[in-house]
């Protein structure tokens, strides 16, 4: 016999009430079950906020271990910040921190009165330049490097220097593109350098925070603050959340050069003559260097690649990004041959070629 529609109603409302009871821990079925359930809840609920705290003292980590190996740099007419390099006393910085200058005052984070230290070389072509502290204090800490290929954009960064002379100032950003080239603006205190495949930010970067660090959530410096962009529609000021960093495998490149010859004798520049963009996948990784311009009888328009074309080998290295790319040529000198393979329309080509200089 079919149930009355009232019938119907309370068994209902019983199912509702036993639903209810369920949901709310109270189940009468299983006791032990319903704690469980709720120590779960109570778990996962508390594991939103420990996510943040966990991220926080990841933050507050990294500004501990690295922050002591960022300096401030005093020239005579110029602010800046500096990396601790080695613990001999090496700070590599911007070239046009340094100027035309020999001589500076260093605070670390040491030492209540700044130290005095000597220009080794300057490198204005890469904006790179290392100085050496005259006198080595107790607890002076070198920086960690880290792989530049390894820099992804959406990494979280945090730059560390000297903001319009606020030293150990800290700011967090993410790492919003890679493979970046920038000119600088000579008039605008930069030393007119062209400068490759630079990491783009935006963490803030302002005058002062020349020459400090770039450092990952792993601890690691991946590159140097060195410019800020500008907006023309602004007068030139800075545009916010635009920053560039020179990458830490170029920064070590000429560094330990300059530490061990005194000079730049490998800087890494030979160059095919183009500009170039890194491509992906189907899959979104990737997959080699987009040819965008070529300069005019330079060493790739010699050898036949044209805008378009996908160079996917140098010499025997595998080129899948700008970043190889450079890395590819920091290794060759101007002058020297190598072969470059690249794909023009799917189909797959090798060239000779002469590589030119940057």
């Amino acid at each position: 016999m079919d149930a009355s529609p009232a019938r119907t109603l309370r068994t209902a409302a019983a199912l509702g009430s036993c639903c209810l009871a369920l949901v709310s821990g109270c189940s009468p079925f299983d006791d032990d079950a319903a704690v469980d359930a709720s120590a779960a809840r109570a778990a996962q609920v508390a594991a939103v906020p420990l996510g943040a705290r966990d991220l926080q003292n990841q933050y507050q980590k990294v500004i501990k271990d690295v922050l002591p190996s960022v300096v401030q740099i005093q020239a005579s007419s110029d602010l800046g910040s500096g990396v601790v390099y080695d613990g001999n006393g090496h700070i590599v910085t911007n070239a046009h921190v340094v100027g035309n200058e020999k001589k500076f005052k260093v605070t670390t984070a040491n030492t209540e009165e700044p130290l005095t230290a000597t220009l080794v070389y300057s490198y204005p072509q890469q904006d790179l330049a290392v100085i050496r502290l005259d006198r080595i204090p107790d607890g002076l800490k070198a920086a960690t490097f880290g792989d530049t290929e390894k820099v992804q954009v959406g990494q979280i960064t945090l730059a560390m220097g000297s903001p319009l002379g606020l030293s150990s100032s800290v700011t967090e950003g993410i790492v919003s593109a890679t493979g970046r080239t920038v000119s600088e603006n000579a008039a605008g205190g930069g030393t007119g350098a062209t400068i490759p495949n630079m990491v783009q930010t935006s963490a803030a970067i302002n005058p002062g925070n020349s020459g400090g660090a770039l450092v990952n959530l792993d601890g690691q410096v991946i590159g140097i603050p060195t410019l800020a962009a500008s907006d023309p529609d602004l007068g030139g000021s800075a545009a916010p959340g635009i920053g560039f960093a020179i990458p830490g495998s170029m920064v070590t490149t000429v560094a330990d050069q300059i530490i061990k010859q005194g000079k730049v004798t490998d800087s890494g520049r030979a160059a095919l003559g183009i500009a170039g963009r890194t491509v992906v996948d189907v899959n979104y990784q990737p997959a080699g260097v987009a040819v965008v311009t070529v300069k005019r009888g330079d060493a790739a328009d010699k050898a036949g690649i044209r805008p378009g074309d996908i160079i996917t080998k140098v010499g025997a290295d595998d080129i899948t990004t700008i970043t190889s790319l450079a890395e590819s040529l920091a290794s060759d000198r101007p002058g020297e041959k190598t072969t470059v393979t690249y794909s023009r329309d799917g189909v797959g080509k090798t060239v000779d070629v002469t590589l030119g200089e940057q």
